[in-house]
């Protein structure tokens, strides 16, 4: 064989002791394994995925047909965020929103979510522009991380996307400048053969559009997220004046929200919800308090501008808080003369019934500015029994148990505490079942893909379309990487044999770099099952160990209550080295310490049901 140290043929003879090898298996393929996966029988090692090793051979889809239009959801499908959707016809590609998704405690130690673009990066001679429909984070969040992958094409959106787009990516120096193109609502853009226009759609953030993307076979109409503003049921003038006019032409297919079409009804204004808060404003004797999403822009913007109304003074604290709050005055959503927002330094100087402090951390965020609070480790913020406390957001699912403590902690302090469940002071910016409905209705598609949510809520807005007329084979309920057709001249629509890839792509580091499922496999490992260090000294001239091996354990058990264990497993090291050495000249140190973590790894889990790292570190001497 070749030794791997010295790249030297040997003539040693290996151990053949079956307790110190599994069979069917050698030394070479285990080296080349890398990921460890669990099983019934005890630590396994699995292989690495086929795609890691295979170099690229090009596009992994077929190219596109004559008259064909494809629409490709790349994120925001089976999901809730990481939206992104690439939309091809002939020799051009425009790509709309570029979102992250934030991961929970099954990925540690990972920051985003971010889509899968190998589709268009293998296409991206034919990209032409990417469509930002809205400055939230799970629509911009992901161009820094995307953008050069796909050769900065250039980017269109409303002033308000493109300064928070500019701020975000003032964070990665490192990166190209971005080619940021301003429009705004009605405006129509040519890019390659294909033609954009803009419309106004109602959202919790200001300057939310929908695009119309004209074909030769009719219009491709993105809504973006939306919800429909109405009184008691009925869409207010301005909505249906806006949705008449894009429903008088010809639309050939709608894609559109879908994260609260479960939801019966129309949704609760934010009109009213601004209403509400304005009354609690007003009628608060002490200090109010009020957490809420930073992104809920539309809602910071009413909150002050009805502070210095009253005579109030506003203190903005949170990062992201203060960054929006600065954007807005930049661009003049509120009043940069405004002396209605003071530093915290300067709150003591003003009576409590004087002060509202906008905040975040309303969904029990370890380390955002409510929690801290609650912790009583806020440097400026005490809360007392005259304080009046708003939660103006809803609890997103998995935060349940962060916003009780939150709750109950700013309880236990004397806090009045308000949240959307006992007063209304929150409105979702997505449109319910009976909204939806009436969309579908003003924009008379022939076709229609849900987007925008879990596959259970794309099913139900499938069969919301059905009700106002759609045929089922006209409706398509897409998974991420469906490559859906439409055909131009047949008037047919149904997805592509092939899918475009649409794996996880994870990224940490302050996007230093992706993350690959190797990495995550090992941090769960570490987080469930610990880690478990074996360091043994070789005598090279006998092949035996020196001494007793060290042994050092982190996470999996404690060593002063463990001493028969670690005793056997001494022994267990001992002669598993010993043997997997043999008359071995020179020592191959990665064999022995493969047969090491094997041979402990069994004998660990037969003993305690645990699968720790094992590492195994061998000294010469």
């Amino acid at each position: 064989m070749i030794n791997k140290r010295t790249h030297k043929k040997t003539t040693r003879k290996r151990a053949t002791s079956k307790t110190s090898r599994t069979p069917g298996r050698t030394p070479s393929t285990r080296r080349k394994q890398t990921a460890r996966t669990r099983s019934t029988t005890g630590p396994t090692r699995a292989r690495k995925p086929k795609a890691e090793i295979e170099e690229k051979k090009g596009p992994t889809t077929p190219p596109i047909g004559k008259d064909i239009i494809r629409i490709i959801p790349l994120g925001g499908v089976e999901e809730v965020g990481k939206n992104m959707t690439a939309f091809e016809l002939g020799d051009d590609i425009i790509v709309v929103d570029a979102g992250i998704h934030f991961p929970g405690e099954e990925v540690p130690g990972v920051d985003y979510v971010i889509p899968d673009t190998t589709y268009l990066e293998e296409r991206k001679d034919k990209i032409r522009g990417l469509f930002i429909t809205h400055a939230h984070l799970d629509h911009i969040g992901a161009i820094p991380y995307i953008q050069e992958r796909l050769g900065n094409p250039p980017i269109y959106g409303r002033k308000l996307s493109a300064a928070f787009i500019q701020k975000r990516q003032s964070e990665f120096p490192h990166l190209p400048k971005l080619d940021m193109r301003i429009v705004e609502k009605e405006e129509s853009v040519r890019v390659g053969a294909l033609n954009v226009r803009f419309f106004a759609v109602t959202h919790t953030i200001p300057e939310a559009m929908g695009l119309i993307i004209e074909t030769p076979f009719g219009n491709i109409i993105h809504s973006g997220d939306l919800k429909v503003d109405h009184k008691d049921g009925v869409p207010l003038q301005f909505e249906v004046d806006e949705f008449t006019k894009v429903g008088n032409e010809n639309n050939l297919c709608l894609l559109t929200d879908s994260t609260n079409v479960d939801r019966p009804g129309f949704g609760f204004p934010e009109r009213e919800v601004h209403e509400n808060l304005r009354k609690i404003i007003e009628e608060t004797n002490g200090r109010l308090i009020i957490g809420t999403f930073a992104s809920l822009l539309e809602r910071i913007i009413y909150i002050i501008n009805t502070a210095e109304e009253l005579g109030k003074k506003v203190v903005v604290d949170g990062r992201s808080m203060k960054v929006n709050v600065e954007i807005a005055r930049e661009l003049g959503l509120l009043k940069k003369n405004s002396n209605a927002i003071i530093p915290i330094t300067e709150m003591e100087k003003h009576p409590p019934e004087k002060i509202i402090i906008l905040a975040t951390g309303a969904q029990g965020d370890a380390y955002a500015v409510l929690m801290r609070v609650a912790n009583k480790a806020h440097k400026y913020i005490k809360v007392n029994k005259k304080d009046t406390i708003i939660l103006s957001s809803s609890v997103i699912p998995g935060n349940e148990r962060g916003v009780q403590k939150l709750k109950d902690n700013l309880s236990r302090q004397g806090a009045k505490i308000l949240h959307y469940a006992i007063a209304d002071v929150h409105s979702s910016g997505h449109a319910y079942k009976d909204e939806a409905a009436w969309i579908i209705k003003m924009l008379k598609p022939k076709f229609f893909i849900p987007i925008h949510g879990y596959h259970y809520m794309l099913r139900v807005h499938g069969g919301v379309a059905q009700t106002q007329g759609l045929e089922e084979k006209n409706v398509v309920i897409p998974d991420n990487g469906m490559i859906i057709e439409i055909d131009g001249k047949k008037g047919t629509m149904a997805p592509h044999k092939k899918k475009a890839p649409a794996g996880i792509v994870m990224v940490d580091a302050l996007g230093q770099g992706h993350v690959k499922e190797v990495v995550v496999r090992d941090r769960k490992a570490l987080a469930t099952d610990g880690m478990f260090v074996i360091v043994a000294v070789i005598d090279i001239k006998t092949g035996k160990v020196r001494k007793s091996p060290d042994i050092i354990s982190r996470g999996f058990i404690y060593l002063k209550e463990s001493q028969d264990l670690l005793n056997q497993t001494r022994l267990l090291v001992k002669k598993t080295t010993e043997d997997s050495v043999g008359q071995m000249h020179p020592i191959n140190f990665d064999y022995v310490k493969n047969n090491l973590r094997e041979t402990i790894g069994k004998f660990l889990y037969q003993q305690t049901k645990k699968r720790p790292m094992i590492l195994p570190v061998i000294l010469e001497v």
